[in-house]
C-alpha cells in the first residue's frame, strides 16, 4: 500500500509539473499579444468592388455579405471577379499605416464567407491570382512587408461558411435579408429546401467534401507558405462538427506558436482568445481570459461606398484606452476599396491615433487591467515593475477645479507627471470619510484635446482598498 501511495504521489507531481510547463509555454506564446494591445483588422476581397450595391440596390448589412444578402448567383459573382484589379494595392503602405498608428499586428481576411482567397491556392482557382486580372498573391506581399516592419501577421479564415466553393455552409438566419433578385419567390423555395443555399452549384457537394477538399488543404497552405503566422482567426462555425473541427485544429501543429480565437467550434475548441464583436465588455463580463474586441470604424467590415457613419478619432482612441484598462486588445478594422486603398476617413483617424500613441503609448503597451473601481473622469492602466506599481490615468474629462481625486490607494507616490511634455504634477494624500484619497493637481488646460495621460509611480505594489459603499464617493472623482 505504501508503495502504491508513493507511485500515485509521484504520478500526481509529474502531472502538476507537466501542467505548469504547459501554462508556462502558453504564457510565453501569449506574451507579445498581451503586450501589443492594438491591432489592425482588414476585410478585403472581391466583394469590395461591389461597394455594397447590387443591380442598383443598396444591400443591407456589411459590404462583405453582399453575395449572401443580395442572393447573387455563383456564376455571376465569380464572373465579376474578372474585373477586380486593385492596382493601387501596396503592402508596404498598408503596413506602414498600421505601424504609424501604433498597431502591433495585422489580421487580414485570407478567405471570407464568399470563398474568395487572397492568396495563390492549389486547392481552388477561386483566388486572387487565378480569378482576377490582378494576378498577385496579396498575402505573400503582406508577409514580406510585415516582417520588414516588425509587425505580426495573422490570417482570418472562414472555415465553415463558403458561398462559392461547393459544400460550404450558409448562415441561414440571413437567408432572406436584403434580397435584390427579382425572382425572390423561387430563391425562397430553394433556400428552404437546401439548408439556406440559393444556388444549385453550392449544393453540388457535401460539407464533408468541402472540409476535406478546400478548408483543410487551404489552411495547410496558409500555415506552410507565408513564414511565421502569429494568429489564425476562425469565423462563424456554421454546421461545424467536432470531426470537422479536429481536422482543422490538428493543422495548427505546423505553427506551434500560433494564437487562435474561440470561433472554430464553440466551447469544445475555446482557442486562446475570446472575441467580443462591436462592443466592449463591462467589468462584470470579464472572466480573466484573454480577450480582443474587434470593431469597425463605420458600420461595415467590407467596403461600402455609401457608409459614412464614421466614429470620430476621439471615440476610437477612447475605445482603445477603455479596452486596455480592462486587460483586452483592440482589433480595429479597415475596409479597403476596390482599388486597394484605405478610405480617407480611416487614413485620417489612423494618423490622429498614431500621433497620440507616439506621446502616450506607454500607457497602452504591456499594461494590465486597472485594479481600481471605475473612474468618473477617465480610465486607468497599470504596470507592475519589480516591487513597484505605475498607474496611467487617461483623463477624458479634464477638471475645471485643477484637481483629480482617486480613492482607495494607500501607497506613497514616488513621482507624478504628464506624459505629454513630461511635466511634473503635485500630489497629496488625505483622508475623507475614513478613506484614503490621492489628489492629483493638474494644469488649468489639458495638454491634449482628446485624452491626456498622467503617470503616477508608487512605492510598492498597489493593493487598493475598497471605497465606501455609501454612494457618495467613487474610486475616482473630479473634486
Amino acid at each position: 500500500m505504501r508503495k502504491l501511495s508513493f507511485i500515485c504521489i509521484m504520478i500526481l507531481l509529474m502531472m502538476q509539473s507537466l501542467f505548469a510547463q504547459e501554462v508556462l509555454v502558453g504564457n510565453e506564446r501569449m506574451k507579445w499579444w498581451r503586450e501589443a494591445r492594438f491591432g489592425m483588422f482588414i476585410h478585403w476581397g472581391c466583394y469590395s468592388q461591389w461597394g455594397g450595391t447590387y443591380n442598383g440596390n443598396k444591400i443591407g448589412g456589411g459590404g462583405e455579405w453582399i453575395m449572401n444578402r443580395g442572393k447573387i448567383p455563383v456564376a455571376e459573382y465569380m464572373d465579376a471577379a474578372k474585373k477586380f484589379n486593385p492596382v493601387n494595392f501596396n503592402a508596404n503602405a498598408w503596413v506602414k499605416m498600421a505601424k504609424d498608428a501604433g498597431m502591433k499586428y495585422i489580421i487580414i481576411t485570407a478567405k471570407h464567407h464568399d470563398g474568395f482567397a487572397l492568396f495563390k491556392s492549389k486547392v481552388s482557382t477561386w483566388n486572387i491570382v487565378d480569378a482576377t486580372p490582378f494576378g498577385r498573391d496579396v498575402l505573400k506581399e503582406l508577409a514580406v512587408a510585415c516582417k520588414n516592419n516588425d509587425i505580426k501577421l495573422g490570417f482570418y479564415y472562414s472555415q465553415a461558411q463558403d458561398w462559392v466553393n461547393p459544400g460550404g455552409a450558409v448562415k441561414r438566419k440571413l437567408a432572406k435579408e436584403g434580397w435584390a433578385n427579382p425572382d425572390s419567390a423561387r430563391i425562397d423555395a430553394y433556400t428552404k429546401e437546401h439548408n439556406g443555399h440559393w444556388d444549385s452549384l453550392q449544393t453540388s457537394k457535401s460539407m464533408a467534401d468541402y472540409i476535406d477538399s478546400v478548408a483543410v488543404p487551404q489552411v495547410k497552405e496558409l500555415l506552410s507558405n507565408y513564414g511565421d503566422i502569429a494568429v489564425l482567426w476562425w469565423d462563424t462555425p456554421t454546421d461545424m462538427t467536432k470531426i470537422f473541427a479536429e481536422k482543422l485544429h490538428n493543422i495548427l501543429m505546423l505553427q506551434p506558436q500560433i494564437i487562435t480565437n474561440d470561433r472554430l467550434k464553440g466551447p469544445d475548441f475555446p482557442g486562446d482568445t475570446k472575441t467580443p464583436e462591436q462592443s466592449i465588455p463591462g467589468l462584470n463580463e470579464i472572466d480573466g481570459k484573454d480577450w480582443e474586441t474587434c470593431m469597425t470604424m463605420n458600420e461595415t467590415w467590407g467596403f461600402k461606398s455609401y457608409d459614412n457613419n464614421w466614429k470620430s478619432p476621439a471615440v476610437l482612441l477612447r475605445n482603445l484606452i477603455d479596452i486596455a484598462s480592462k486587460g483586452g486588445n483592440y482589433l480595429l478594422n479597415v475596409g479597403p476599396d476596390a482599388c486597394g486603398e484605405f478610405p480617407t476617413e480611416s487614413v485620417n483617424s489612423l494618423k490622429i491615433i498614431g500621433e497620440w500613441m507616439k506621446v502616450n503609448n506607454e500607457a497602452i503597451y504591456a499594461t494590465k487591467a486597472s485594479l481600481l473601481k471605475p473612474l468618473e473622469w477617465g480610465k486607468c492602466t497599470r504596470k507592475d515593475v519589480g516591487e513597484n506599481t505605475t498607474l496611467y490615468f487617461s483623463v477624458f474629462n479634464w477638471p475645471s477645479t485643477g484637481k483629480l481625486s482617486v480613492y482607495g490607494i494607500t501607497n506613497n507616490v514616488a513621482s507624478a507627471s504628464l506624459l505629454n511634455g513630461n511635466i511634473s504634477v503635485k500630489t497629496e494624500k488625505r483622508k475623507i470619510n475614513g478613506m484614503d484619497c490621492l489628489d492629483i493637481y493638474v494644469p488649468d488646460k489639458a495638454p491634449d484635446n482628446m485624452v491626456s495621460v498622467i503617470k503616477v509611480q508608487f512605492n510598492g505594489l498597489l493593493v487598493p482598498k475598497e471605497s465606501p459603499e455609501n454612494g457618495k464617493i467613487k474610486s475616482g472623482s473630479i473634486d
